[in-house]
């Protein structure tokens, strides 16, 4: 299992940080009303595409309001692209001078309720995605993702909901998945779920985000975080 850090680094404070941090406690508390929300005629299942867009828009809203695209940008996946890379979204936190990549998080959103999947488009795109793809879970795909682009790309797992506690948004944030995979282990939702084993102790968005900035060169970096 890779070594995870729970709050015990102390970066430097970034301006950009605590306005990200507050862009993701909106979004989060957003799906968190939908995980909470009690439909007295049982009608009310939300899947997780619906949660994924619902939090993306709030998160929208909020960076645009704070004028965030102009130094941490946004950008949303295709449906092919979803399906290829295993890659919800990607932020990317962009140097001030040369407007290059510093670090980038892409994101895979995992939904306790809805552990199997959604209906997906059977378009020729989708199926030919689905073909480079066979034989990898989702989860793997964005390793394989990250991986490729090297250690300033983080894998970011949200899960809307875990076992121990349905309501509320963690993250998983690591750099090294890739160790895991060189031992053959395999990497789904319950691999991603593990992490939380016997955990009391996260790190919030803010802390996460200083917390990657602030790592250099080759270093594994591996967070546990709360987002609502």
């Amino acid at each position: 299992m890779l070594k995870v850090l729970l709050g015990k680094v102390s970066p430097s404070s970034p301006e950009l940080a605590p306005l990200f941090s507050d862009c993701t406690h909106v979004a989060a508390a957003r799906v968190r009303d939908c995980l909470l929300f009690l439909d007295p005629e049982n009608r009310f299942h939300p899947s997780a595409k619906s949660l994924r867009e619902i939090f993306l828009m709030a998160y929208i809203h909020c960076s645009i309001r704070h004028n965030l695209p102009n130094s941490f940008k946004c950008t949303v996946m295709t449906p092919e692209q979803r399906t290829l890379l295993g890659v919800d979204w990607v932020w990317t936190v962009l140097d001030g001078a040369t407007r290059l990549p510093r670090i980038q998080m892409a994101v895979r959103v995992l939904h306790q309720a809805h552990r199997n999947g959604e209906n997906e488009d059977l378009s020729e795109s989708m199926q030919i995605a689905h073909m480079e793809s066979s034989g990898l879970t989702y989860e793997e795909r964005i390793v394989r993702f990250c991986t490729a682009v090297g250690r300033d790309c983080y894998t970011l797992f949200l899960l809307f909901g875990r076992k121990a506690d349905p309501h509320n948004v963690y993250g998983v944030l690591s750099n090294n998945f890739q160790a895991a995979v060189g031992k053959l282990a395999r990497i789904d939702q319950d691999f991603i779920e593990n992490f939380f084993r016997g955990s009391r102790s996260f790190v919030t968005p803010e802390w996460m985000l200083k917390s990657a900035l602030n790592t250099r060169g080759d270093a594994p970096l591996t967070m546990l975080i709360r987002f609502s």
